[in-house]
């Protein structure tokens, strides 16, 4: 039975298990007369699907995980016997090799007799594996479906027990996304202190050189230079025009929508403002590289200025396109949230509207307003898709926002393109500038936390 199948019975099966525990909960309430049950009987019909869905999902999941490498293991038992004790190289070659005759990916005309019957006996347990793994879902599904419908009774806390299910699982979801964070930081960190051992972490940090070619034959003469302030640099410049850009134009239209415009109006332009921030990057990518890179260029050139082909006020101007709704969709939501007391308080005391928004709806809303300001941030760094098309590939240390720049994320991009080997400064290099992008995100977190909690005692 492929997995898929087995799924989609299991949530039959599950379905089945919630109607039998609420019909059963349903005569009993009947039968019970004065006796009332402790809990509804859609709780007991949850219940007994859950004691038929999770015991199940679980020896599932497990075995997907887990026998991949035990299939695979048995089977390159046959390679073992037919070509004696492989080194660990080789085992990991020879294991590569099955797998990819496992996928059909192999195309040569004559195949490794071992590997074959290797492929053979893993095709063959794994037929096997299904069937068992079929017999064994299906068997705790029923059983636990069984327990559960026979533990029904009028004193059953089926409500708390459900609710302690879905507690724990909620636990669950927060701890596995912090763990994920937590793997990410620290390989990310791992990485980087193995570039920081062969590359000297001032010389990358205070660098004024970006250039990560490195010699690829003992023949080849020079070395990499991996200085990271002509990326830094590029990236704020992109950055920067980018927010001045979303900012005031993503500002002022909330402004606008929640204080100005009737509701009619607000219905219409706000959805059609949100539609940008649906459209793909690669489309701004696309529009900035053959449309907006040629204009700023012809008009530069009218004006005697030499404009680059890619250029930083290219891809800064349609990037801060992009992020207009980010500003402008949670600013005006925020601005919204402000109680109407205050505006009413402002107008009793004589104030005219503007200066209502100005010294009292903004202020009361600028912990809301910064965080919608930091996510643009964040946005605009990690942007790479119109760095790449529209402001070019060149690490070039300038604040000529006319020349070409290139940004952290399209470095990382760049190093980690095609088929590299994690043991060199230059592919090691992606990890040193990711993790120099988090610390400088975190930064501006940390500065966005200080301005929320200080205006948020003062308004609150």
């Amino acid at each position: 039975m492929s997995p898929s199948l087995l799924i989609a019975v299991l949530l039959v099966l599950s379905s089945m298990a919630y109607w039998l525990g609420r019909s059963r909960a349903f005569a009993l309430s009947k039968k019970a007369g004065s006796v009332r049950l402790h809990s509804r009987p859609g709780y007991h019909g949850i219940l007994v699907a859950l004691w038929c869905a999770i015991p199940a999902f679980i020896i599932f999941c497990c075995w997907h995980f887990f026998s991949g490498n035990l299939l695979i293991s048995y089977a390159m038992q046959s390679v073992t016997e037919a070509r004696g004790e492989l080194s660990p190289s080789e085992m990991n070659l020879a294991i590569n090799d099955l797998r990819n005759l496992l996928s059909g990916s192999v195309f040569h005309r004559e195949i490794d007799p071992a590997l074959q019957l290797a492929a053979d006996r893993y095709t063959g347990m794994r037929q096997i594996a299904n069937v068992a793994l079929a017999v064994v879902v299906l068997s705790s599904a029923i059983l636990g479906s069984i327990w559960a419908y026979s533990r029904i009774n009028p004193g059953l806390r089926a409500r708390n027990k459900v609710e302690k299910a879905v507690e724990i699982s909620l636990t669950l979801c927060s701890t596995i996304a912090v763990f994920t964070t937590l793997g990410i930081v620290l390989s990310v960190i791992f990485e980087s202190i193995r570039f920081f051992q062969q590359v000297p972490f001032f010389d990358f940090l205070f660098g004024l050189k970006w250039s990560p070619q490195m010699a690829m034959r003992p023949d080849q003469m020079g070395t990499g230079s991996f200085g990271a302030i002509p990326v830094l640099a590029g990236t704020f410049l992109i950055s920067a025009i980018a927010m001045s850009i979303a900012v005031p134009f993503g500002l002022l239209s909330a402004i606008h929508l929640s204080e100005y415009s009737g509701p009619n109006f607000r219905k219409v332009v706000k959805p059609m403002l949100e539609i940008l921030a649906g459209v793909p990057t690669v489309v701004y990518g696309f529009f900035a590289a053959l449309v907006v890179a040629p204009t700023i260029r012809g008009l530069g050139a009218g004006i005697g200025l030499s404009v680059a082909s890619e250029s930083a006020l290219a891809a800064g101007l349609v990037m801060g396109v992009m992020i207009i709704p980010f500003v402008s969709s949670l600013s005006d939501d925020i601005i919204n949230a402000v109680p109407q007391s205050l505006r009413d308080g402002s107008y009793a005391l004589g104030a005219t509207q503007s200066e209502t928004i100005k010294n009292v709806v903004i202020p009361a809303a600028l912990p809301g307003i910064v965080g919608s300001i930091l996510l643009a941030v964040s946005r605009a760094i990690g942007e790479t898709m119109i760095v790449v098309m529209a402001a070019g590939l060149a690490a070039n240390l300038t604040l000529n926002p006319l020349q070409a720049v290139t940004t952290v994320t399209v470095q990382i991009v760049t190093l980690l393109v095609g088929d590299q080997e994690f043991d060199t400064p230059k592919t090691l290099a992606a990890f040193a500038l990711g993790l120099l992008l988090f610390v400088v995100t975190l930064a501006l977190n940390v500065i966005a936390l200080y301005v929320v909690r200080k205006y948020r005692e003062e308004y609150e």
